[in-house]
């Protein structure tokens, strides 16, 4: 019943959100924070030791006709990915607090049931049910780049729907392909993931479901060659918009990857590893290559999103069980990270009116506390040591020599093209000569205690990641089944 829970919080909250717009703009406010810091306390009472592969499971009947049930189960690795998407949430709403003031409530709606549904996707084991909560996400997403992103907000959240919902439809074919066979052998549909995992495959028809998931998983990661759409909803999206895209979407795709690919076909996901251990590497690159070139503050951001999920990528496909703790680690690292540096570009358009880093410069005399932030933020973007992105960037390099080493030097060098662009950032926003600049606030209390408890996370987790680790223990399935899967 605490799963259940764990989902309708936000979703009843954000009706309750919706409803309270007319009492004005503070109530809608405080019902999502208080609302989130209910489910987050709730989802750290789940932290227990166990040696069981889920913490916590319930499974109730639904259309017993099709075998769809609903069934909600969690373990180590999807409750740090539950407890990082409410955390987040809690930041979006907190850092948009004056900047969103049009349909107030209509918008604190759309971002909770975004987090509901990402936490129903981090808990479904019902793939019916499971693809029923990844397209719950998509709608409320696409209002929240079309209704209060900027200037191409409509054609970036016209993109965004496209590449989503194309890649969902190719997942659910994946499913239908994988029930439909399960049906041949048993003489029973069903859509639970446990049965699923029995059903014998092999041949081209293994490798055609699995091409389904890996693509709809890859698009959401995003991996090149399906990440176009990630630049153009970042840059447009609003400032909570941006942090719930990468700091909690993105991770949906990192998920599936386990969850649904790795895990569910092993034979064949160790037979598609080259494939995806290749794209890992030209993502880091490229995004790394791809931001050293941007002019566009946001932009440069979302950029660094697609190498920093390309080492992802490349940690769950390694093989190795260093690589794979490596992997998770770098999930949380971004999810933390890439939000602390959009909600400083968000503030910075606030206050500038503009995200072209030509039209900055010399900020750091005006704005003294935001330059002092981006500083560390942009250290933890390349990967400075004592913070958490080196943690698992360094353990996904060291994890892929043992098997790929070729592989491992090549990504090496997306760390050395990140410490170009994040100085780069610094250099251009906050040094040299200041433009023709007005007097403009620097961060309020508020905003510097948002970005404050993010550093003191990545810092946390940079020096003391023990409490990702032992979390991720609870997950035996994940860690040792990535390895044998992936040798």
């Amino acid at each position: 019943m605490m799963l259940f829970i764990l989902i309708c919080v936000p979703l009843l909250a954000g009706v309750a959100a919706w409803w309270a717009e007319g009492l004005g703009p503070s109530w809608p406010r405080w019902i999502a924070l208080v609302a989130l810091i209910l489910d987050l306390a709730l989802a750290v009472t789940l932290v227990r030791p166990s040696s069981a592969q889920w913490l916590l499971q319930v499974q109730w009947p639904w259309i017993p006709r099709f075998g769809i049930t609903f069934h909600l189960a969690v373990d180590g690795f999807s409750l740090l990915l539950i407890q990082l998407s409410l955390f987040l949430g809690l930041a979006s709403v907190a850092i948009s607090w004056h900047e969103i003031d049009g349909r107030v409530g209509f918008f604190h709606f759309n971002v909770l049931c975004t987090i509901a549904g990402t936490v129903g996707v981090f808990l479904a084991l019902d793939l019916f049910l499971f693809f029923t909560l990844w397209e719950v996400m998509l709608v409320p997403m696409y209002f929240l780049v079309a209704i209060w992103g900027h200037e191409a907000r409509y054609r970036a959240a016209i993109k965004f729907f496209i590449f989503t919902q194309g890649s969902g439809l190719v997942m659910l074919a994946a499913i239908l392909a994988l029930v439909f066979l399960y049906h041949q052998h048993t003489g029973r549909y069903s859509f639970d993931y446990l049965q699923l995992q029995q059903t014998p495959l092999g041949g081209q028809t293994a490798i055609w479901i699995v091409l389904g998931f890996f693509v709809a998983f890859a698009v959401k990661l995003p991996a090149v060659p399906f990440h176009s759409w990630l630049p153009d909803t970042h840059t447009q999206a609003s400032t909570a918009g941006s942090v719930v895209l990468a700091g909690i979407l993105l991770k949906t795709g990192a998920y599936g990857l386990v969850r649904f690919v790795i895990q569910l076909f092993p034979t064949t996901a160790q037979a598609l590893a080259p494939m995806a251990i290749t794209l890992a590497v030209i993502g880091i690159l490229y995004g790394a290559l791809l931001a050293f070139a941007q002019t566009d503050f946001k932009r440069l951001v979302a950029y660094t999103s697609v190498s920093h999920m390309g080492f992802v990528l490349l940690g769950l496909f390694a093989g190795t069980v260093l690589a794979t703790d490596g992997a998770v680690m770098q999930m949380i690292a971004h999810g933390l990270v890439t939000p602390g540096l959009f909600m400083i570009a968000g503030l910075l358009q606030l206050r500038l009116h503009s995200r072209d880093l030509a039209e900055m410069g010399g900020l750091w005399s005006v704005i003294p506390r935001c330059g002092a932030m981006t500083m560390f933020f942009a250290m933890a973007a390349l990967g400075m040591p004592g913070l958490a992105g080196f943690i698992g960037e360094f353990l996904v390099l060291v994890g892929t020599f043992a098997t790929h080493p070729t592989y491992s030097i090549i990504a090496a060098l997306g760390m050395l093209v990140s410490v170009i662009y994040a100085l780069q950032l610094v250099q251009r926003t906050f040094h040299g000569e200041p433009g023709a600049l007005r007097r403009i606030p620097d961060l309020s209390a508020q905003e510097t205690g948002i970005l404050a408890v993010l550093a003191v996370l990545i810092t946390l987790f940079g020096l003391y990641p023990q409490p990702v680790f032992q979390l991720l223990s609870a997950a035996p399935a994940v860690t040792a089944h990535l390895a044998e899967a992936l040798p």
